[in-house]
């Protein structure tokens, strides 16, 4: 029989979970065919095959220029062809991380009806896969850059017009800038060395786009032969376009602001931020915290309540940023940019859903069971919830959701997620399992789930 807390102890004023009846376990189903569980393997998860898929197409414009003739022409390779696929390959990296475009997506992806077959809204609920583009943009981008430096310095050295040095040395600074921030970006040094990869970027960003504006400019300079050089800004598609990715870049920015923020900690592990300053975001959205705006950002769930103004944020110490955070208790933080959409709010196109939460994971999890807008059952797996996270926060949940499976790891051990993941699927009729858990077991749970053939969703740390 499975261990588990469920139910609340009135005689005690609600300060304590006590344990519930004793739930039918049911046997896991086998896992569907090899081919099904290799296109359901974390390694082939959507998010990768966007990369591959971006590559692919750059390769076939490739083949496509050899077979045409396209690559060859009297003077070399041809610069501007060049120069027009670094442009568009890098635009797309910087504008599907704008988050205006990132609720767009969502938007448009979790609009379709749940009458639709489960099939085509398990493949949309994908979206949040996005940063694949980033990724695949990102690195195509910066290889076509390789080649357009070579070009240029071959034609520079053979003497062969439209090239001036001043271009070839801005170029090569900007091509350093992005391999760097690519390099900064491997998960193994991006995982250990956190915080220099978001100054990289950061920073690196911001520089890259200023030497993208002058090497833009002098290229243009070089190329434009008889117009007159304003005229041949006017009319490049780079100039553009650099124009739509620094508004891109600057619009968060613009939003940047300093709020009062008042914090209660229910323990040493876990913090509820409470806001109020004129926005009230959705269920499903996160908001960017720093201390500092320059140096560190944070994102967080936002935790907003039917019918009242402003939100909450759950924080849990994970880390010198939050811990600092926790002991410190700020009167203000900055926040920057708008709510923007994130993996939860892929609940919309199923008729029932399954939230499998652990530890502060049930911070982006108790928007959507307080909306009530999506009949959900919910798994949360922690250490001493009402000791940790104080008496409000679980009855908030035991209020919305009477029957949640709240398992106290001090007392039960941890539990096979998976298990009861797909128990609850069972129980509940649902059609899909959402996770929100660390890296390592939302995984497990989403693998689980998708190798037996039903719908499973969880973050995979790629912003």
């Amino acid at each position: 029989m499975l261990k588990s807390l469920s139910t609340v102890d009135l005689s005690r004023k609600q300060t304590n979970i006590k344990q519930p009846q004793h739930q039918v376990e049911t046997d896991l189903p086998p896992q569907k065919s090899l081919l099904h569980r290799i296109s359901k393997h974390p390694k082939m998860m959507h998010y990768n095959r966007l990369i591959a898929l971006v590559a692919l197409i750059n390769l076939a414009f490739l083949l496509l220029g050899l077979t045409q003739g396209l690559w060859t022409t009297i003077s070399g390779i041809p610069l501007r062809t060049l120069s027009n696929l670094v442009l568009v390959n890098i635009a797309l990296a910087i504008l599907i991380r704008q988050q205006y475009v990132i609720n767009m997506l969502f938007k448009i992806a979790t609009s379709a009806p749940t009458s639709w077959p489960l099939s085509i809204r398990w493949l949309l609920g994908k979206v949040y896969h996005f940063g694949g583009l980033h990724v695949g943009g990102a690195v195509v981008g910066t290889i076509w850059f390789a080649i357009l430096v070579v070009s240029m310095t071959s034609r520079y050295f053979n003497g062969l017009p439209g090239v001036t040095l001043n271009t070839i040395i801005v170029t090569y600074a900007l091509l350093l800038i992005l391999f760097f921030m690519i390099v900064m970006s491997m998960p193994q040094i991006r995982a250990r060395y956190h915080n220099q990869f978001e100054l990289s970027h950061r920073f690196g960003g911001w520089t890259a786009l200023l030497l993208f504006w002058i090497q833009t400019v002098l290229f243009i300079n070089d190329q434009h032969g008889d117009m007159p050089l304003g005229q041949a800004i006017l009319v490049s598609p780079g100039f553009w376009m650099l124009i739509v990715l620094t508004i891109s870049i600057a619009l968060p920015w613009l939003r940047l602001r300093k709020v009062a923020v008042k914090i209660e900690r229910p323990s040493a592990h876990v913090v509820l931020a409470k806001f109020d300053y004129g926005v009230t975001p959705f269920a499903g959205s996160s908001t960017t915290l720093s201390r500092n705006p320059l140096i560190e950002w944070h994102a967080f769930a936002n935790v907003p309540t039917p019918g009242q103004d402003g939100y909450r944020l759950t924080i849990s110490r994970a880390g010198d940023w939050t811990g600092e955070l926790i002991d410190d208790m700020p009167s203000h933080v900055w926040v920057k940019g708008i709510p923007t959409a994130g993996v939860g709010n892929i609940d919309q196109l199923f008729k029932r859903v399954v939230w499998i939460a652990t530890g502060s994971g049930i911070g982006p999890t108790l928007p959507h069971l307080l909306a009530q807008e999506v009949p959900a059952r919910l798994v949360w797996s922690t250490r001493d919830p009402r000791k940790t996270y104080g008496d409000e926060l679980v009855n908030n949940i035991l209020d919305v959701e009477p029957n949640a499976l709240i398992w106290n790891t001090s007392e039960c051990g941890r539990p096979d997620l998976v298990k009861l993941a797909y128990d609850a699927y069972k129980a509940f009729d649902a059609e899909a399992v959402i996770v929100i858990s660390n890296k390592k077991l939302t995984w497990q749970v989403v693998y689980g789930m998708e190798s037996r053939g039903i719908p499973a969703y969880g973050a995979i740390w790629d912003s």
